[in-house]
């Protein structure tokens, strides 16, 4: 199995790098796990930002040559992991932009003419693993659950993963947010993860 791991925080001493390395040291320890490959968008420096004029047109962002390293990362991986923080209820503006550019028609699903694509990234899997100052009820009864829809449904099943595992941390900068606790749950999650 190959593990893409696209990791979004600017900060390399924040909990969620903390969660990175566990996640890391989880899959270093799976045998079913043949290779991980880690994507930092902010340490790559991705350009989150669409551009669409008389050169760029949206009908050809599945073949913009500056992203087709990201693609073939997408095509390899087997299991993509996204972990980042949740900020205004919703994952940082840097991944919802790889999300906009990567996620393209032609290549992550296409248009049947009905209600809903062909997902062209079907049989992968996915988990996400998120953390928040804020309560883990909070996006449940305030937001409608808004993260989990948008990641879930309008994105990854949309272009076909069906296998989505949250990991959905809340009251992550309380003395009592037993953070400790939470890292060795994901790392021992990865430890025996299947596909």
């Amino acid at each position: 199995m190959n593990v893409l791991i696209v990791y979004t925080h600017p900060n390399h001493q924040s909990l969620s790098h903390a969660f990175l390395q566990r996640t890391i040291a989880g899959c270093q320890e799976n045998k079913e796990i043949d290779e991980i490959k880690v994507l930092d968008l902010y340490e790559e420096g991705f350009d989150p930002v669409l551009v669409f004029n008389e050169q760029q047109r949206r009908r050809d962002m599945h073949k913009e040559p500056s992203l087709e390293t990201y693609r073939q990362q997408l095509i390899w991986a087997d299991k993509i992991i996204f972990i980042y923080p949740i900020w205004w209820g919703r994952p940082p503006a840097m991944l919802l932009g790889y999300i906009d550019r990567m996620f393209a028609s032609g290549f992550a699903y296409r248009d049947k003419g009905g209600l809903l694509p062909e997902g062209l990234l079907k049989g992968k899997s996915a988990v996400c693993i998120s953390v928040m100052k804020g309560p883990t009820s909070y996006p449940l009864f305030w937001l409608n659950n808004a993260h989990k829809v948008l990641m879930r449904k309008a994105l990854l099943q949309y272009v076909g993963i069906r296998n989505v595992k949250f990991f959905e941390f809340g009251n992550m900068e309380s003395a009592k947010g037993r953070q400790e606790q939470k890292l060795e749950r994901v790392q021992q999650y990865f430890r025996a993860v299947g596909h």
